[in-house]
């Protein structure tokens, strides 16, 4: 018969981040022609932290992330018409729609911001996450002290 002795020795164990252990970067992304899905999908794996080996789902292990030029995003197809923002005031035909085309003309942060917001969890965990991210319309944003990598 084979030991029944257990190599204790041979395993490795998994690393699991604890709140405050791991040092957050901040990176910074150019949003001029990048396409707004594509830009988002990378803006939210790094505000999770699934960029890092040591990340763990329910610690927040991201970076900060600035965005600037948000004005110059691009949208594929005819999205800028035909796609549409829909809110709801709560009331009795309370619901407005807005092309995103126009969005991005008026409030081009919005568009980013809510993107990069529907990829994140949904939970408060999610909600910290995205407070990580400072969108800005032009080219000038305040964080210009900070040693930003690009992302």
């Amino acid at each position: 018969m084979g030991s029944t002795k257990k190599h204790t020795h041979l395993r490795r164990q998994t690393f699991v981040a604890k709140r405050g252990e791991i040092a957050k970067q901040w990176r910074i992304v150019d949003a001029s022609d990048q396409r707004l899905g594509r830009m988002a999908t990378e803006i939210a794996t790094v505000l999770m932290g699934k960029h890092r080996p040591e990340y763990t789902p329910h610690v927040d292990c991201g970076d900060f992330v600035i965005v600037t030029n948000a004005s110059k995003v691009a949208l594929s197809g005819r999205k800028a018409e035909q796609k549409l923002r829909l809110t709801y005031s709560g009331y009795p035909g309370g619901q407005s729609a807005e092309s995103y085309g126009n969005l991005r003309d008026r409030k081009p942060e919005l568009l980013i911001e809510e993107a990069v917001r529907r990829m994140l969890p949904k939970s408060r965990l999610g909600r910290q996450m995205l407070k990580k991210l400072k969108v800005y319309a032009g080219e000038d944003h305040p964080h210009t002290g900070v040693n930003a990598i690009a992302l």
